[in-house]
């Protein structure tokens, strides 16, 4: 499930992309499909090995061009072990609402972009956020949780001070804002049958990917959806 649209974020050869709060990996992966070089980096060594070993099957059964490379790095985001400008494409996606510090993880992600670099971020929007705080306590204060919930212009404005140019933006994920209210209704961690019913159909619909529901996804995104996709470049 991917929440960038790399149609509006091009990534090819030899691009030179960091996932920064890579979790589990979806979007290093498809960068790594298309042909450029990925380094997915996060603090959780779980996540870490099994996106590396992810990396490694993908190379064995061909998925990836032989060209590409990926690799899983363990990093802190407020001194980045990089160099200025090392990065062609920067990707920062559901991981500024967790840290505490995000204007100066945001510098650093600024610095490894290369001038005419392109940067994907993606928050959970104000909106559906508003609601699940409003519904469950233990959402958002859990240890590693959401320390903030951002509006549009919080973050178009994070972005522009530290040298970026807004140049797109949209919402995703429409289906997954009831889910989360529904969890946070009856406990984030309380697995009702409704709870898991629909999960299963959010499974089955990113699955088939069906024309009828991608139709309806196009049109309750901008209403609904769960998530707030900005694409900026550094001037």
């Amino acid at each position: 499930m991917l929440t960038i649209n790399f149609d509006r974020f091009p990534t090819t050869t030899g691009n030179r992309v960091l996932d920064f709060g890579c979790g589990d990996g979806r979007h290093a992966f498809e960068a790594y499909r298309r042909g450029a070089d990925v380094i997915a980096l996060d603090l959780d060594d779980t996540a870490l090995k099994n996106v590396q070993g992810m990396f490694e099957a993908m190379a064995d059964v061909g998925e990836a061009p032989p060209h590409a490379t990926a690799r899983a790095v363990r990093a802190d985001g407020a001194a980045l072990p990089f160099p200025d400008g090392a990065f062609d494409r920067v990707i920062a996606a559901e991981v500024l609402e967790h840290l505490p510090d995000d204007a100066a993880i945001f510098d650093e992600l600024v610095r490894v972009l290369a001038p005419g670099g392109l940067m994907a971020i993606t928050v959970p929007r104000w909106f559906p956020e508003r609601i699940c705080w409003a519904l469950s306590t233990p959402y958002h204060e859990i240890e590693g949780g959401h320390v903030r919930i951002y509006r549009r212009s919080t973050l178009t404005d994070l972005v522009c001070k530290a040298g970026l140019r807004v140049i797109g933006s949209h919402h995703a994920h429409a289906f997954h804002s009831p889910w989360w209210w529904l969890k946070c209704l009856v406990g984030v961690d309380n697995e009702t049958r409704l709870v898991k019913a629909y999960h299963d159909a959010l499974v089955w619909e990113m699955r088939r990917n069906h024309p009828l529901t991608r139709l309806a996804k196009r049109a309750l995104n901008p209403l609904l959806g769960k998530s707030f996709v900005l694409y900026a470049v550094k001037l």
